[in-house]
C-alpha cells in the first residue's frame, strides 16, 4: 500500500478559490487598467484594445467564453503600436498567467495557445526588421 503525502495548497490571501474566478478577475484587472490609463468609455476602451465595440465589451464583462482570452485575440492587441504601456503589461501579465496553467487548462489548450503566441511573436518580430531595414534604407538614401 502506498501512502503519498499531499501538501493541500493555499492560495494567498484574496485570491479567488476557482481557477476561472481567478481568471475572470485578471480580466476584470484589464478593465481596471484601462479606466486607470484614461479609457472610460466603451469606444475609448475598443479603440485602445484595437478591437470591435462587441468584442471589447465581452471581453471587459469577464465573459469571453470559457476559455479567456484567445491567442489570436491577444496577438491582435499586443500588435497595436500605441498600446498603452500599462494595458500591454496587464496582459502580459496574464498571458504568463494563462501559460503556466493558473486558469485551469489542460496541457493541450496550454500548448497551443503558447505555440500560436510564440508564432504571432516570431513573425511580428520579423516584420519589424523588415520594417526598420527599409526605414535605414531611405534614410541612407535620403542622406546621399
Amino acid at each position: 500500500m502506498r501512502i503519498e503525502s499531499r501538501k493541500a495548497y493555499r492560495m494567498p490571501a484574496g485570491e479567488p478559490p476557482d481557477m476561472k474566478e481567478r481568471q475572470a478577475c485578471k480580466i476584470k484587472e484589464l478593465a481596471d487598467t484601462l479606466v486607470a490609463a484614461g479609457f472610460v468609455s466603451l469606444d475609448e476602451q475598443a479603440k485602445a484594445l484595437g478591437l470591435s465595440r462587441s468584442t471589447t465589451w465581452t471581453i471587459l464583462q469577464a465573459k469571453h467564453k470559457n476559455y479567456g482570452l484567445s491567442a489570436a485575440l491577444i496577438s491582435r492587441v499586443l500588435a497595436k503600436a500605441d498600446l498603452d504601456s500599462r494595458v500591454r503589461a496587464k496582459i502580459i501579465e496574464y498571458v504568463r498567467e494563462k501559460a503556466e496553467g493558473s486558469y485551469g487548462h489542460n496541457g493541450t489548450q496550454l500548448r497551443r495557445f503558447s505555440q500560436f503566441l510564440a508564432g504571432v511573436t516570431t513573425a511580428d518580430v520579423r516584420a519589424l526588421v523588415t520594417i526598420d531595414a527599409r526605414r535605414n534604407t531611405r534614410r541612407a538614401a535620403e542622406q546621399n
